[in-house]
């Protein structure tokens, strides 16, 4: 009797202990609970953390996460609008705002991650075949079009012209993918929160054109320096030969000016020492005129002149001995 009750009561004891490990479950901090009876979702979503009570072996709970979720893509290739393949792989973060919708519509977090997959692709390729090349991989440090990414500063001081112009760039395209997905994927009770290209590569059949636009751009840079180079020497040397000839046209105007002067002053001397008796007069005319003869004639020289040309009144014998009378006299 005793043991048949120890029995009945272990019996009992396991009973209650199944029944309420089926009819209790806990809810954490980071799960959302949606319950269901035979298959069928009942009642609210369960989204607060705790103790919860659900009926045993009939119901069952359906575990979701409530935290950001993560989506990477696989890589691959797609076109351009201007006909050139790249290799595009992507990320993105979603979470699930609607459990009840998510439950319905995908069940669990693989379906989620294939639905992302087929939407998330997609639009990718729309967005990508929408745009040029240059809009997506040509950006600055914050995504956005990269318009003077290599000349900047010195190349606006110049007022070169810009290489291909971009209107959009790769935060532009983000935006469009991140818009027409957000839209799809709202259906399943998932909000998408952010998408960003993680790596962009060059298809390895359109390299060899990347590259060659890639040198021709810099070689257009180079031959745009080059001629501006060349402009500023031109107008630099202009400049010398301008400065030169007016500093020299300066200097010599001084000179003459200076040299003037000094005539003017040695004249007036000169008029002043000889002015004063007319022996002094014929001696500086005399002497004048023999400083003048040693300028115009050398040894080689040959001048054919008149008898009254003043310049040979000296010349003659009379002349010539009144005129070293008169010094003479004027020496006495």
């Amino acid at each position: 009797m005793k043991n048949l009750l120890t029995f009945s009561t272990v019996f009992i004891a396991v009973v209650v202990s199944i029944f309420a490990s089926n009819s209790l479950y806990t809810v954490s901090e980071v799960e959302q609970v949606i319950i269901t009876q035979f298959g069928k979702p009942i009642g609210e979503p369960i989204t607060h953390a705790g103790l919860k009570i659900k009926i045993p072996f009939v119901q069952q709970i359906n575990v979701m996460d409530k935290r950001v979720l993560e989506w990477n893509g696989r890589p691959s290739d797609m076109p351009t609008k201007d006909k050139l393949y790249i290799s595009v792989d992507l990320f993105a973060r979603w979470r699930i705002v609607d459990p009840l919708q998510y439950f319905l519509r995908l069940k669990d977090e693989h379906s989620a991650q294939s639905r992302l997959d087929d939407i998330l692709g997609s639009e990718t390729r729309n967005a990508v075949a929408k745009h040029e090349l240059i809009e997506i991989i040509r950006t600055n440090r914050n995504r956005l079009a990269l318009r003077e990414g290599l000349l900047s500063t010195f190349e606006e001081e110049l007022k070169i012209g810009t290489l291909v112009p971009i209107k959009k760039g790769r935060k532009f395209v983000e935006q469009e993918i991140f818009s027409s997905a957000s839209q799809k994927v709202a259906v399943f009770g998932i909000e998408l929160l952010d998408i960003r290209f993680k790596r962009i590569n060059y298809n390895a059949s359109v390299r060899p054109k990347i590259y060659e636009r890639m040198i021709s751009e810099r070689r257009q840079i180079a031959e745009r320096f080059l001629s501006e180079g060349n402009g500023e020497a031109a107008r630099i040397r202009g400049d010398r030969v301008r400065d030169l000839n007016k500093i020299q046209s300066e200097a010599y105007q001084q000179v003459e000016e200076i040299r003037g002067q000094a005539d003017a002053l040695a004249t007036q001397i000169y008029a002043k020492a000889y002015n004063q008796t007319p022996e002094a007069v014929a001696f500086y005319e005399f002497t004048h005129t023999m400083t003048t003869y040693s300028s115009i004639m050398t040894e080689d020289t040959t001048l054919i002149l008149s008898s009254k040309n003043e310049l040979f009144k000296f010349l003659g014998n009379t002349r010539l001995s009144n005129s070293i009378n008169t010094l003479q006299n004027a020496k006495d």
